[in-house]
């Protein structure tokens, strides 16, 4: 009969400082662990197994809500629904990705940096994907076609590029210098904790604050008759409030800060962090499909028809850049100088 053996799960005194995660005292796998483990710790209840559950299972809901716009007739060749299906995408890779980041990132510390790599450049895609589709759908009636929403767009992809190379650089520092310990050392995750938070949270609070400037003026500073007030604006109070959480818990660690080791496995904050970010993204999601149908026909009339140089375009671009960047990271890894080879 067929049996498997589960991995067996360690103490954070027993896994290298770069596996340890802030007040989590068990329930580490292997950082040598094969594929076949890491896929087989998923049926284990280890201090990452919730993490990669609330990601992966919404990853399948956000791919159905695509592919029923997508199976609408003409919604390919309807120009008004490509920012949503470039946001939809982008919800869907994510998720995604998070989870194979928390799956196998115990494969290696090699492996452990470029999962992450990977899975900051997909958040940073996700950023973008809102920012198209809000510049499409979210806009108040008196922005629509100014020179802030003309350029919303071109400005989202430089500042996911930014966005990627910080969150990058918070990890590992310069990988141009990765080798020169005296400039590399000022900023690595395991020797300058703190300020790697800091640039990391930065990173992406910039991004999501960016991206709010139009629907936080909506909300909060537009009167008249033309700030586009319409039924979806509690749904979007409610994706601010769960975006908010999300960053909160992301950059305070609790509950498990103040009490090490009591929320190792079910309830610590990198959990409470995913749930809060898919209810978030749920929310956003519903809200741009219900803006983007009460406001159909005055924005049809009062402004023109997405392109796909600004939709899927920008989004490939800042794709192909976000992975060039990446790339550079990871090659910083196994890179050796020759000088260091001779010395040796």
């Amino acid at each position: 009969m067929l049996s498997w053996k589960l991995p067996r799960l360690l103490t954070v005194q027993q896994v290298p400082k770069v596996f340890h995660e802030d007040s989590i005292i068990c329930g580490y796998r292997s950082p040598r662990s094969s594929a076949a483990a890491c896929v087989l710790s998923l049926f284990q209840m280890t201090n990452e197994t919730l993490n990669i559950w609330t990601h992966f299972i919404p990853t399948w809901y956000f791919l159905w809500r695509m592919m029923s716009v997508l199976s609408s007739p003409g919604a390919l060749h309807d120009p008004f629904l490509w920012p949503l299906l470039v946001y939809m995408l982008s919800c869907c890779i994510y998720p995604l990705m998070s989870t194979c980041a928390h799956t196998f990132n115990v494969m290696s510390t090699q492996a452990r940096h470029i999962c992450f790599l990977l899975d900051y450049g997909a958040l940073s895609l996700y950023s973008l994907g809102s920012a198209i589709a809000y510049s499409a759908y979210v806009f108040p009636d008196r922005w629509v076609n100014s020179t802030f929403h003309q350029w919303f767009v071109p400005c989202a992809v430089f500042n996911t590029i930014i966005s990627t190379n910080m969150s990058c650089y918070s990890r590992l520092g310069a990988p141009l210098l990765h080798y020169n310990k005296l400039l590399i050392e000022r900023f690595p995750e395991a020797t300058r904790p703190r300020l790697s938070k800091v640039l990391r949270t930065s990173a992406f609070a910039h991004l999501y604050l960016f991206d709010s400037i139009p629907l936080f003026y909506r909300l909060f500073l537009c009167s008249g008759d033309d700030c586009a007030h319409n039924a979806a604006l509690t749904m979007h109070i409610w994706h601010t409030v769960f975006a908010f959480l999300t960053g909160f818990l992301f950059a305070t660690h609790l509950p498990e800060r103040l009490a090490p080791g009591c929320f190792d496995y079910v309830g610590h904050s990198h959990q409470l962090f995913h749930v809060c970010g898919i209810l978030g993204t749920y929310f956003q999601m519903e809200v741009l499909i219900m803006d983007m149908n009460l406001r159909r026909t005055w924005l049809l009339d009062n402004s023109s028809l997405p392109s796909l140089s600004s939709t899927l375009g920008a989004w490939c671009l800042a794709m192909i850049i976000t992975l060039l960047v990446i790339a550079a990271f990871s090659w910083a890894l196994y890179w050796k100088p020759k000088e260091q080879d001779k010395r040796r």
